[in-house]
């Protein structure tokens, strides 16, 4: 009896660690991965389990007497998808609709599943964003292709650089540049008119919005080493983007 329940304990450990980490991969916020796994652990009767997350690491801890298991994080992206998926999962495990094999099943198999639209849906996505917020900028309608154009551009460099480095910053800044050039290239040929706005608008799918949410919302759930270093994070992305623009204009 006592082995199966340490094989249940291990396969539950499993569980818990796997939803933490596919959550926190996708740009979940760091209390509701925690918040999550202690649910879980809750409805398997482990009711001194503990949790620490990180954006880096994942610590978990059946009870005070047993070992402390840890995962880390390797990457992030937006995925949105895959954090509704586990929520899901896990609150029909807490729900008793779900076996702990079951859920671990499902675990895996979102795991091993990306819900990202396709490439060309995120371009096309990132320069009617573009078009939109140049209008919001009090841009003129005659510059809407361009930043339709350039803002789909730039997103496109962007995801090319980062599966090549795998360097956010670099890729951000790249991406940046390529705006800012094609910006004042498109008003000094004489068929754009503000290279501001054009820039602004085209530069608004790079902000980092969903890192500063989180970061302000870590933040307010007192997960201050979480929030501090998503919040990093997002500065150093917002300098990239603001660094590209700034070489483009100083000359």
């Amino acid at each position: 009896m006592a082995e199966i329940s340490e094989v249940r304990r291990e396969l539950a450990l499993d569980c818990f660690l796997l939803a933490g980490k596919v959550m926190m991969e996708s740009g979940a916020e760091t209390y509701r991965v925690e918040d999550t796994m202690i649910r879980m652990a809750v409805s398997q009767n482990m009711m001194d389990s503990h949790c620490f997350v990180t954006p880096a690491g994942i610590m978990f801890s059946p009870s005070n007497d047993l070992p402390t298991r840890f995962v880390r994080i390797h990457g992030r992206r937006t995925d949105l998808e895959r954090v509704a998926r586990v929520n899901a999962v896990s609150r029909r495990l807490v729900a008793g609709q779900l076996t702990l094999q079951q859920a671990y099943d499902e675990m895996t198999e979102i795991e091993k599943t990306h819900y990202l639209f396709p490439l060309w849906l995120q371009v096309l996505a990132a320069a009617a964003a573009s078009a939109c917020f140049l209008i919001l900028m009090g841009g003129g309608w005659a510059d809407i292709p361009f930043a339709f154009l350039i803002g789909g551009i730039g997103f496109y460099i962007v995801e090319m650089v980062l599966v090549k480095t795998r360097v956010k910053f670099f890729a951000e800044f790249i991406g940046a540049v390529a705006i800012g050039t094609l910006a004042v290239l498109a008003v000094y040929s004489g068929f754009g008119n503000d290279p501001d706005t054009i820039i602004i608008g085209s530069v608004m799918p790079l902000v980092p919005g969903l890192l500063i949410t989180n970061a302000v919302r870590d933040m307010m759930a007192g997960h201050f080493v979480s929030g501090l270093s998503m919040g990093a994070e997002a500065f150093l992305t917002a300098f990239a983007i603001g660094a590209g623009i700034a070489i483009v204009l100083s000359f």
